[in-house]
């Protein structure tokens, strides 16, 4: 008897339509209405919004360096951050995958996920105390302050979970006959981790990536509680959305982003990892 999945019939098909079409309207939709703001400007003396299609905004951001300085450097915490963790979930997940016993193993991930449950605001709080002049860092003679290098450390904290989870998948499926015939062909830990484990995990690696690039991209929070007078592409959006009353540059700017995970993910196609997961 054939145990070939049967293709999804019109029955699926109707069960999926009403998310769809809410992803369609509440979530595109709203892009596209952010794009469009992205081309009008705003009253300098009364506020109102001038929906006149003008290219002002996108000029401004190419033509002050203050917002290229920004955006590089929003770019450069994103890789970061998305080194750091990698670095760090690659032993854990290989720890969790293939060395500990199935009951660490399940008392490990729950170690992961707990830092999900707790509330953003409450772990960047943590991170501002342990940080600061008289936190515990500062007890061992570590005071890195805040600024760029505490907001690299909290924002590597706080997405660390999204890295682990997936590599931790991708080592789960790799065979443990792989590394058994490393090591019987003479091959050192070293060379079988760079040779076997890296290239087989290598697509949870990029998934990862893409969970942490893309949240430190946009994040604006945490910039303003650790970051000091560091200043990110997503706190100029929200002060320039908020503070200054300026919708329209806000969204042009919010584009920046968009544009640059629309090309990350085109390089990650390019390298087949999507496909492989």
């Amino acid at each position: 008897m054939s145990t070939r999945p049967r293709p999804p019939g019109p029955r699926t098909g109707l069960l999926l339509l009403p998310p769809l079409l809410w992803l369609g309207v509440a979530y595109l939709g709203a892009l596209g209405a952010l794009f469009l703001a992205a081309f009008w400007t705003t009253n300098e003396f009364t506020g109102d919004l001038v929906r006149v299609f003008t290219l002002d905004n996108f000029r401004e951001l190419l033509q002050a360096s203050v917002y290229r300085t920004i955006t590089l450097r929003t770019l450069g915490v994103a890789v970061l951050v998305t080194l750091v963790d990698a670095v760090l979930a690659l032993p854990i997940a290989f720890f969790m995958a293939k060395v500990a016993s199935p009951r660490l193993r399940r008392l490990l991930v729950i170690a992961v996920l707990m830092p999900l449950w707790a509330s953003y605001l409450v772990k960047a709080y943590a991170w501002r105390g342990m940080l600061s002049t008289s936190g515990p860092l500062s007890w061992l003679g570590i005071s890195p302050g805040y600024g760029l290098t505490g907001l690299v450390i909290t924002l590597a904290y706080l997405w660390l979970p999204y890295m682990i989870l997936p590599v931790f998948a991708g080592m789960e499926k790799l065979p443990d006959s792989l590394l058994e015939a490393s090591s019987d062909l003479g091959a050192p830990a070293r060379a079988t981790f760079r040779r076997v484990v890296l290239p087989s995990v290598f697509p949870a690696l990029v998934a990862g990536s893409i969970f942490t690039f893309s949240l430190t991209m946009g994040d604006y929070i945490a910039v303003k509680i650790v970051g000091g007078p560091t200043q990110m592409l997503g706190n100029v959006v929200a002060d320039n959305y908020g503070v200054a009353n300026n919708l329209p540059f806000a969204a042009a700017y919010a584009v920046v982003p968009v544009v640059v995970m629309l090309g990350y993910l085109g390089i990650v196609r390019r390298t087949g990892a999507l496909e492989n997961l």
